[in-house]
Formats: structure tokens, C-alpha cells, sequence
């Protein structure tokens, strides 16, 4: 990743419910099997956002490239790209990993 990538990353996720949509849907890709995902009408009930409001939202978060979305039915289904992150994480430490700090290794930070 390169930091013209990364700046809009790190733009969405510096807005706390945009944060709080990617932790969910990262809690949802864990914990669901299959596709995984949750319904734009599952984030808001959870969240407490109205629906325009994380409209809004996951709409930003798309363009950062943080959600996937895809139809199912007459709902609109949303998933965290991980891939994405894990560029994000990989970039934010790449110094470090190449011996900048000495503490860390690519290995500890896999999931």
C-alpha cells in the first residue's frame, strides 16, 4: 500500500461510528461462517445510527475500500475487506518490521 492508498483508509476510520461499522462488521466476519456480513438494517439497530445516516457511511467506507457489499434479496449485505487492513497494518509497521524497533516480526502481528 502506498500512502495515496492509505490516507483515505485512515481518513474513514478516523470517525467514530465509521469505526464502530468496522469493528462490527470485523466482528461479524468472525463469527459468522459462509459469506458472513451484516445487513445494512442489522448495523443500524445495532449502532443506534439512522438508516441515511450510515448510508452515508458505509457509502464513505466503500470508497476507502473497508466494505464490500452484495445483494441478497431486497437487503444490502456489508463485510469488511480484511485484505485491506492488513495492507493498512502492513504499511503503517513496514519500517518497523524491517528492524526500525527490532521488536516486532511479521509473524506476531498475523491473526
Amino acid at each position: 500500500m502506498e500512502s495515496k492508498t492509505a490516507i483515505p483508509v485512515l481518513t474513514a476510520l478516523a470517525q467514530e461510528t465509521r469505526l464502530a461499522i468496522f469493528r462490527a462488521l470485523v466482528r461479524a466476519h468472525s463469527a459468522i461462517e459462509g459469506e458472513g456480513g451484516l445487513g445494512a438494517g442489522e448495523i443500524a439497530e445495532m449502532l443506534c445510527v439512522a438508516p441515511a445516516t450510515l448510508s452515508f457511511h458505509l457509502k464513505e467506507m466503500a470508497h476507502a475500500g473497508l466494505v464490500v457489499s452484495r445483494r441478497e434479496g431486497r437487503s444490502i449485505i456489508y463485510k469488511a475487506d480484511l485484505g485491506v487492513m492488513r495492507g493498512l497494518t502492513d504499511f503503517l509497521l513496514d519500517d518497523c518490521c524491517k528492524g526500525a524497533c527490532g521488536t516486532l516480526e511479521k509473524a506476531d502481528l498475523c491473526c
